[in-house]
């Protein structure tokens, strides 16, 4: 039986309604047991702050904390301990993703829309921004870096992090070092909806934040959302997602390496391979197949790729492109031939790996790009974390004496227009003004 759960062939003729493939309908079904449950999580940490963030640690974390905040000794001793060789790769992750939002930052502009008016916008950090780093089944001291690191760039005046503990009440020693490393101003060894509701609203303990970015389980992302109202969020994140478009230039065992590394995330992790032409697609199924035994995570591997793993066969480059700008994936890789010529033809994804030299991998851990990206779609509409998710437009306005006696009559007559005569009547007393003042 084949480990993929759909084989698709044929032109893309149509994505409408009427011609969409199945398997790119990844959306999720609402689950209301969940969402209630968060709910309340998020209100009881509302109303009563930290004395429900330890009953939450004792049902769902297994410990009993004597206090949230995690001592900066903890975070030294935590990377003092590092292996000599992950503490030289975090650290050299470290300086590509500061080098890369660095050159990124936004900047102040002036424009004089007509003579006598200028418009400025200026770049102003958040005050304070709160990042969550999971645990569970894994712990990512990479989604620190990406995470703090942008955020410091930026000049946020201060970066919390929360993450769950373990049973000895600390979160892992991995999280902690890149804490140390990424300069995070404070601890917390929380995790799950709790953590969110805490750095939304804040508690005797966790302050409030601005902003909350950052990977989570389905119960972190529910929260995310419920929060959003009181507090800016990076953007609802589901699993992880991979789209490789190949051809037949295409290293077909590296086209497999990059599919079943992603795969290796999730069982719900989704993972489709694009190829232009049937016998591409028939190589892409048996070196998956082939190589998924040798994986030391293979049963969540075949679990993705049986629920959420595909491949689907086009006539053209150009169906594949159409393909690709409709599924909106987190991480678009392309393994053809020209993929120059295609890359500006792709609107939609939270990044783009040009060509297999550019292994997704080496992108989550040490380009520099942020691997903290849009899933479910949600790349037509949003993008990659940056030093932009860390900072707040400020528009300012200057006019002139002169300019707004020219203003005056259009403005008042504007007004007169919606109705607005107490509009009408400030701008018409500027009217004849403008030499005298």
């Amino acid at each position: 039986m084949s480990t993929l759960k759909l084989r698709f062939r044929g032109a893309v003729a149509s994505l409408g309604s009427e011609g969409r493939i199945a398997l790119l309908e990844r959306t999720t079904a609402d689950d209301d047991v969940l969402r209630d449950t968060v709910t309340a999580t998020i209100d009881a940490v509302r109303s009563q702050g930290d004395v429900v963030l330890k009953s939450l640690a004792r049902e769902y974390d297994k410990v009993s904390l004597k206090r949230l905040d995690v001592p900066r000794a903890e975070w030294t001793k935590a990377l003092d301990a590092l292996d000599p060789a992950v503490r030289a790769a975090m650290e050299r992750s470290a300086r590509n993703i500061e080098t890369a939002h660095r050159a990124f930052l936004p900047t102040a502009s002036e424009v004089e829309t007509e003579p006598g008016i200028t418009i400025g916008r200026r770049p102003d950090p958040l005050g304070r921004v709160g990042v969550y780093a999971p645990g569970g089944r894994a712990a990512y001291p990479s989604s620190v870096l990406m995470g703090a690191i942008p955020a410091r760039v930026a000049g946020v005046g201060e970066v919390i992090l929360c993450s769950p503990p373990a049973a000895y009440g600390l979160p892992s020693p991995a999280v902690l070092a890149a804490c140390a490393i990424a300069q995070v101003d404070r601890v917390f060894a929380l995790g799950g909806a709790g953590a969110i509701a805490a750095m939304a609203y804040g508690t005797e303990s966790v302050p409030r934040v601005d902003r909350i970015v950052g990977p989570g389980n389905a119960w972190v992302t529910e929260a995310k959302v419920q929060v959003a109202k009181a507090c800016a969020i990076d953007s609802p994140a589901g699993p992880s997602e991979l789209l490789l478009i190949a051809d037949d230039s295409a290293d077909v065992a590296q086209v497999a390496r990059e599919l079943l590394a992603q795969a290796e995330h999730d069982p719900l992790t989704c993972v489709v391979a694009v190829t232009v032409g049937d016998e591409v697609a028939r190589q892409v199924e048996l070196a998956l197949e082939t190589m998924v035994g040798g994986y030391s995570r293979h049963a969540i591997i075949r679990q993705a790729l049986e629920a959420n793993g595909g491949v689907i066969s086009v006539d053209s480059l150009e169906d594949a492109v159409t393909l690709s700008n409709f599924y909106a994936p987190e991480h678009l890789m392309l393994a053809v031939r020209d993929a120059d010529r295609i890359l500006p033809m792709l609107r939609n994804a939270g990044t783009i790996f040009v060509g297999t030299t550019a292994s997704v991998s080496f992108g989550d851990y040490m380009t520099g790009a942020n691997h903290t990206l849009p899933t479910n779609g949600l790349a037509r509409s949003y993008s990659g974390l940056s030093t932009l998710d860390f900072i707040r437009w400020t528009t300012y306005q200057r006019v002139t004496p002169e300019a707004a006696a020219r203003l005056a009559a259009d403005v008042g007559t504007f007004a007169d227009a919606e109705g607005l005569d107490g509009h009408a009547r400030a701008a018409r007393a500027w009217i004849g003004r403008g030499e005298t003042t």
